[in-house]
């Protein structure tokens, strides 16, 4: 028989508020990182991401480009034996046996590999979302952005005996109606280190109308947890044991510093009490917290080039109506404009952020201030 909207939609609501309810439960990080939570492999099809043409391509000038790194078999660097017995990508140090370590602000974490590029870690990342499911819709090692397509987490879908019989046959159809994606950004560090950081953004399908007839994609809260066990799945890519990827998240290193607004410059600006390397990190990372996407950005230049991300446009192409009628250039046509933002030394320990507008100068629009406090609020 088949099953009415309003029925698959409390089973949807019902799936989801028993997962969450698991975790705002759950008492270990085994619980919270426990593999079974995600299965992304046996998504059918993920919706396309679209990219608009003028902002798909990274600069391929040569000097822009690194030589190749060293690599061993397998077209992957060679790894480390520490003292426990892992051959770690990372190199082993005294304050990292490991080779890598977590460090955290608030609710945002990063991986930090010692001894390694972003050269040298790039083609294990290729290697690693794909290994758990996911399309790479921007692969960009000129800039450091890799981005998935969206995915459903096939591992929300009850495995009840509906499924398990008849839902076997047209499991494709059989969905919990939310899609995820994630933003890998790794960035150049400090002391030949290289910071690695996973992003979460979600949608949800909702029924809409009297009758509940029809559906929309509305965006749901970010994941912290799932951005968790990706670094912790990431970390065992990179040579640790499953105990040993928990430990340095529960190990994670507190990296908290105060951000303030100066409106002496004639638009809203940033103060950051930290050197450029780390504010660069900080700023990237606050900014995939917002509904601003970074589209392209030069650290040499010290510039973010973002836009405010419309997730709906994006889930468009969904489904075969989607694809029937959704057209990837009347959705560039309807693009938002491009911002600048950028991040400056103003000393060894202090660094400012602004928005700039396309003369380079302070830009005092009310899109521009509003850009500052979303990144004010994210970097405290």
């Amino acid at each position: 028989m088949k099953r009415s909207a309003l029925s698959l939609h409390a089973t949807r609501m019902a799936v989801l508020a028993l997962a969450i309810g698991s975790l705002a439960g759950c008492e270990s990080l085994n619980d919270v990182l426990a593999t079974d939570r995600v299965n992304y492999k046996d998504t059918p099809s993920a919706p396309p991401l679209t990219v608009p043409q003028d902002l798909s391509s990274a600069p391929t000038d040569q000097k822009y480009i690194a030589p190749p790194p060293q690599m061993a078999l397998g077209n992957a660097p060679k790894g480390t034996v520490t003292s426990a017995g892992n051959a770690t990508l990372g190199t082993p140090t005294a304050q990292d046996p490991l080779g890598m370590h977590i460090e955290r602000d608030g609710d945002r974490r990063w991986l930090v590999i010692d001894g390694r590029t972003p050269d040298d870690v790039w083609p294990i990342l290729q290697t690693f979302w794909q290994e758990n499911g996911f399309a790479l819709a921007t692969d960009s090692s000129a800039t450091g952005i890799m981005t998935t397509g969206w995915a459903e987490n096939r591992a929300n879908i009850p495995d009840d005996w509906f499924r398990r019989t008849i839902g076997r046959v047209i499991d494709f159809a059989y969905s919990s109606g939310t899609r995820d994606r994630f933003r890998t950004l790794v960035t150049r560090g400090a002391d030949g280190q290289t910071d690695i950081s996973i992003t979460h953004s979600a949608m949800e399908e909702m029924l809409t109308g009297q009758e509940k007839t029809g559906s929309k994609w509305v965006e749901r809260p970010r994941d912290p947890a799932l951005e968790a066990l990706f670094l912790s799945k990431l970390m065992q890519k990179f040579g640790l044991t499953d105990a040993q990827s928990k430990q340095l998240l529960t190990d994670a290193r507190t990296s908290t510093v105060v951000a303030k607004i100066d409106n002496a410059a004639g638009g809203a600006t940033l103060d950051l009490p930290e050197s450029f390397d780390r504010a660069w990190l900080r700023v990237g990372l606050a900014l995939d917290r917002t509904n601003f996407t970074v589209d392209n950005r030069d650290r040499a230049k010290g510039i973010y080039y973002v836009r405010y991300a419309d997730s709906m446009q994006e889930l468009k192409g969904d489904g075969l109506l989607g694809k029937l009628f959704y057209s990837p250039k009347s959705a560039a046509k309807n693009q938002e404009p491009e911002f600048l933002i950028a991040v400056r030394a103003k000393s060894d320990v202090q660094t400012q952020i602004a928005v700039l507008d396309q003369h380079g100068q302070v830009d005092t629009s009310t899109q521009a201030q509003r850009i500052v406090t979303a990144l004010h609020a994210q970097l405290n």
